[in-house]
């Protein structure tokens, strides 16, 4: 009898992981196989990918490229500058100040501390779409528009990734390591950048990858504020290429640079995927 059940659970246990790994390589096909298409039609050219859908590459590769870095509606190079510059300073300050705002929230005892940290995850629930309506009001009113730090100050303050650094704080921090820094006579932002910080390394990691990643990928905000060609980004820039005529642009120059702007991105993932794994489940468990 036991060890017919016994049978029966280890049935049960391999259908459970056929499934689970089942809807895993299904999910990582459809993302792959995106990315397959979108390297297939860079290398097509405009009049093969009018024609219709293939899963064969193209001759048009260099051709495409050299359209595209050489087109006079943008500059790539200026393009990558921008968006490296916009998506690293966004990365550094939203990853440190979120993670001073959350041990600021989790160290002290305060008065409304606890309204103060519900009214943070709050804001997580208004679209960023809606909020933005009085920056851009008051970015054109004051002419801060054409400016790259008009992108980046805003990305300081990021309810989620303040949530994800508090969450993390109450899984590694002790309070009792603090006090003792206290004692031995650090001041606060010592404590903070010298105990602290070392200790979130992973947290940290994980959160400058998806902000610069996030940063880097903006469309919304580029759009609205960018309309000098040396300010603009690399999403701007596949817009702007595109244009709005659907039967004049080249849509091998599109897919080109869509690869060239994707490229940093997915080159930052594989090298930084261990640190990602890492920085994710290591706070996941309190203890």
């Amino acid at each position: 009898m036991k060890k017919d059940i016994n049978t029966v659970a280890a049935i049960k246990l391999l259908i459970s992981r056929l499934v689970v790994y089942g809807i895993l390589i299904f999910l990582t096909f459809l993302c792959l196989f995106f990315f397959y298409l979108m390297f297939i039609n860079a290398s097509r050219s405009n009049a093969q990918l009018q024609a219709g859908f293939t899963m064969i590459p193209g001759g048009n590769t260099i051709k495409n490229f050299v359209n595209a870095w050489h087109d006079t509606n943008i500059s790539i190079p200026v393009g990558m500058k921008n968006s490296f510059i916009v998506a690293s300073l966004s990365a550094v300050l939203t990853s440190y100040f979120s993670a001073l705002t959350a041990y600021g929230t989790y160290v002290y005892d305060f008065k409304y501390k606890k309204a103060i940290h519900l009214f943070i995850l709050a804001i997580m629930m208004i679209p960023s779409q809606v909020s933005a309506v009085g920056f851009i009001q008051l970015a054109f009113k004051y002419h801060l528009t054409n400016k790259l730090w008009m992108l980046i100050i805003p990305s300081i303050a990021a309810p989620s990734v303040y949530f994800y650094m508090r969450q993390y704080l109450e899984a590694t921090l002790p309070l009792e390591m603090v006090e003792a820094a206290r004692i031995d006579g650090s001041n606060e932002f010592r404590i903070f950048n010298e105990i602290v910080l070392p200790i979130m390394k992973p947290a940290i990691a994980v959160q400058m990858i998806f902000s610069f990643v996030g940063s880097w990928n903006n469309y919304f905000m580029p759009s609205l504020l960018l309309n000098d060609l040396q300010k603009k980004t690399v999403p701007v820039m596949i817009a702007t290429l595109r244009s709005a005529d659907f039967t004049k642009f080249d849509m091998g120059k599109v897919y080109m640079l869509m690869v060239m702007a994707i490229l940093p991105v997915m080159i930052i993932y594989v090298i930084l995927s261990k640190s990602i794994i890492k920085g994710v489940t290591s706070g996941s468990v309190k203890g």
